[in-house]
């Protein structure tokens, strides 16, 4: 008999590092316009000095998908939404989505930032539907180099009021 596992939502912890950056890489390796991988144990830790990241795992402990928040003031930020392949199209990341609102509002933010790169426009129509709205554009300032040294690319800036 098939059964639905259990999906659990928490903070990672250091110990999560590992299996977190497995994952993460995994669902962005559609990303091949930019060299090398999404992130790496490094990335995540300093990651984890500013903000937190949920993640989801299922009930054998295997982590489905996870995001970024951070805290700004009145306004939540909340980057690299992430959901292992296998699990893409399946709602969970509507269900991270709607935990790092939770977070946000309890917290006493008003507003969720966000920003999607310009060479991912499939991603809009996403976050359109997750309520949030373009606000504005800024330059990409990431530390990440592209495969075309001649590709252009910027962040659309959204948001979405809690």
């Amino acid at each position: 008999m098939n059964r639905t596992p259990t999906l659990a939502i928490r903070p990672a912890t250091s110990t999560d590092i590992p299996p977190l950056v497995e994952m993460v890489n995994a669902a962005f390796s559609i990303e091949t316009f930019l060299e090398g991988t999404r992130t790496d144990a490094e990335r995540l830790t300093s990651t984890l000095e500013k903000g937190e990241i949920l993640l989801a795992e299922d009930d054998q402990g295997h982590i489905m998908g996870s995001v970024y928040i951070e805290i700004r003031g009145k306004r939540g930020y909340m980057g690299m939404l992430a959901v292992a392949p296998a699990h893409q199209g399946s709602g969970l990341a509507r269900r991270l989505l709607t935990a790092a609102e939770d977070f946000f509002r309890h917290k006493g933010c008003e507003v969720i930032d966000i920003s999607v790169l310009s060479l991912r426009p499939e991603l809009i129509p996403i976050y359109k539907r997750f309520g949030f709205a373009a606000c504005g554009t800024e330059e990409f300032g990431f530390a990440r180099t592209f495969r075309d040294e001649d590709a252009e690319c910027h962040c659309i800036l959204m948001e979405k009021n809690l």
